[in-house]
């Protein structure tokens, strides 16, 4: 009796020092996606300002976004690995010590050459950042994992939102002596955040067992493996889509349908608040009615409101924001789906399927805009722009129904090998 007595107490605080890491370890990835957002959608309101301090011409600044591209790809391309050297608590620690550290590089840029350096390095962290996050969250959400994955990645909706207003106001505030931040001032000040979840970082147990020790799954076995190319098919095609919006939409009203800047941009905001809503409020739908049914129907009904937008003209250009609703879900679901499909080797499998998104995302959109000056080249009339614009953005919602088509012919294979998730 004295025994129960003892070990009874010694149970509780097993379970309460379990519950307090699990909290530490979410503040680690919901901060995270929090910061991964404002890391990356800053740059709105900054690039016209830094086009013009260095007097960059439109190959000049393609070539700035282009490394950055280059700088995800590559750290993509290496995450995993290091998580498997060094373990993924020092990973996350290094991805979020070089976001800082660019925001100090960033903030001394003074030519163009090391400018275009310091971007690099910050989508190195930004892609470390990514991937660590991925496999973290793969690793602490055993259950409910599509839920909590699109709550995780509903925090990169929340940051990516506020982000461009953000940055407009802070590059207005004013330093000692009444000197503006500007851009310098603002990327120093918002990617010095990137320090704050080292603290929990520092402070949680992360998960110790190396998962993708002796499991057999390598880059080698997944080239091999037809279900991870048609996961990569669906991830490519829904995300191209997705990012395609916020590159497309802005263009795509003012120039067909001749809307004011203001209003335009009212809604492409209108379309992350339904994408990020979408995360929060229809993610635990993903549990239920399973990872590869979900990604199927919510890309199918993204493409079929784009469809529609463009078919219906001005009157249904409030299709194009509620098209968010259901391409929100493709990211997060897929990351779902690898966590359940490769439960001993998430981390090469994630890397692997991001790595190949990616590159994927830039052919993508050089894609739409090809089709568009194309498709616009082949007609001579007035309204040869808006037939061009319009194919171009069909092109998008194209994207997103192959996303579901894909995800049809992945459900057929599962469904036969009972392997469904």
């Amino acid at each position: 009796m004295n025994d129960l007595e003892y070990k009874q107490p010694s149970l509780k605080a097993v379970s309460n020092n379990a519950k307090y890491n699990y909290m530490l370890m979410l503040f680690i990835v919901f901060g995270g996606f929090l910061i991964f957002g404002l890391s990356e959608n800053v740059r709105g309101p900054a690039i016209p300002v830094i086009q013009s301090d260095f007097q960059l011409s439109q190959t000049h600044l393609g070539s700035l976004l282009a490394l950055n591209s280059l700088g995800y790809l590559i750290a993509c391309s290496f995450t995993s690995i290091l998580a498997n050297k060094i373990g993924i608590k020092w990973t996350g620690i290094a991805a979020f010590l070089s976001m800082t550290a660019a925001g100090l590089v960033i903030f001394f840029s003074t030519t163009f050459t090391s400018l275009s350096a310091s971007f690099f390095f910050l989508y190195i962290g930004n892609g470390m950042l990514e991937i660590g996050l991925g496999i973290l969250a793969a690793q602490i959400f055993t259950k409910n994992t599509g839920m909590m994955m699109n709550l995780s990645h509903f925090f990169y909706g929340l940051s990516s939102t506020v982000a461009p207003i953000m940055a407009a106001s802070i590059m207005g505030w004013n330093w000692f002596e009444g000197e503006v931040f500007g851009w310098r001032g603002m990327y120093l000040f918002i990617l010095c955040f990137s320090l704050l979840p080292i603290i929990p970082s520092l402070l949680g147990k992360f998960p110790t067992e190396n998962v993708e020790e002796g499991s057999g799954l390598s880059f080698k076995s997944l080239m091999k493996d037809p279900i991870a190319w048609l996961i990569v098919a669906i991830l490519s095609f829904g995300v191209v889509s997705e990012l395609a919006v916020g590159g497309w939409l802005i263009n795509y009203l003012v120039k067909a349908y001749q809307w004011e800047l203001t209003d335009a941009s009212h809604m492409l905001s209108l379309f992350f608040l339904c994408f990020m809503l979408s995360r929060l409020l229809l993610g635990p739908l993903t549990d239920k009615i399973g990872f590869t049914k979900s990604i199927m129907f919510f890309s199918a009904f993204s493409g079929i409101c784009s469809f529609a937008a463009i078919l219906i003209g001005e009157k249904g250009a409030i299709l194009f924001a509620i098209s968010g609703i259901g391409i929100a879900l493709i990211y997060p679901t897929v990351m779902a789906l690898l966590a359940k499909r490769y439960p001993n080797g998430t981390g090469t499998a994630i890397t692997f399927t991001v790595t190949l998104m990616g590159i994927a995302s830039v052919i993508g959109n050089f894609m739409i805009g090809f089709i568009i000056d194309f498709v616009a080249n082949l007609f001579s009339n007035a309204e040869s722009e808006l037939i061009g614009l319009q194919a171009g953005y069909g092109f998008i919602a194209l994207l997103a129904l192959l996303c579901s088509g894909s995800c049809y012919i992945l459900y057929q294979i599962l469904h036969r090998r009972n392997e469904l998730v």
